[in-house]
């Protein structure tokens, strides 16, 4: 049976309509964003901010697509996403940077980490990022926080988790201030710091085997 799609605010103004059937629904949700984003390619550009919802429930991008069933694209809402977030759905730079620009920001530097193909010679099939999530996005925001107070800058972060091929981002800052130089190296000690206090751990997924980043030899 059909999926019926439903569009709101956003993203029905870029799909340019409200709702649509799909006659083949697509095994997953994040397949689904696929087929949505190459049959409306006004929509690929939001879509990675939007939620999906299927049947009233909000959905992962993992789960299943049951057939007949109603979804729904689901944009930002007026409060907004929050500005220190893991997740477990692809991410972009232009949503991060978004949360962070105003009138009185002249500057915004961003910096987004992809998944290398090779590490020290050996190709890289996936790395499966793993976090304490509530402790993770509590550590992030006072980092954002403390790190903006000390350089006058307004800071956001978004790290994805769950497996990642190479050449997708697993994670993305934002940093804007009035001024160039407050916003680059508000921007470069968030990342530092990340790294090194943020409980999100990283296994490296290779041909011939595995090893959790520093752990390894």
């Amino acid at each position: 049976m059909a999926l019926t799609i439903l569009y709101f605010a956003g993203a029905r103004d870029a799909a340019g309509l409200s709702r649509e059937p799909l006659e083949r629904a697509p095994a997953s949700v994040a397949e689904l964003r696929r087929a949505l984003g190459d049959r409306h390619p006004s929509l690929a550009r939001i879509l990675p901010r939007c939620r999906i919802a299927v049947n009233q429930e909000l959905a992962e991008d993992g789960d299943a697509l049951p057939d007949g069933a109603e979804v729904a694209i689901i944009p930002p809402v007026s409060g907004g996403a929050p500005s220190c977030s893991v997740v477990e759905r692809p991410i972009a730079v232009e949503e991060v940077a978004a949360a962070v620009r105003g009138p009185g920001r002249g500057a915004v530097v961003t910096f987004e980490g992809d998944v290398r193909a090779e590490t020290r010679g050996r190709r890289v099939v996936r790395l499966e990022y793993e976090a304490y999530v509530p402790m993770a996005e509590r550590t992030l925001a006072a980092l954002a926080a403390g790190i903006g107070r000390e350089h006058g800058a307004e800071i956001a972060i978004l790290h994805r988790i769950g497996q990642l091929a190479p050449g997708e981002p697993a994670v993305v800052i934002a940093a804007a201030a009035p001024h160039r130089t407050a916003a680059f190296r508000a921007c470069e000690e968030t990342i530092e710091r990340l790294k090194r206090d943020v409980p999100i751990w990283k296994r490296e997924v290779f041909e011939d085997g595995t090893v959790w980043v520093g752990l390894g030899p």
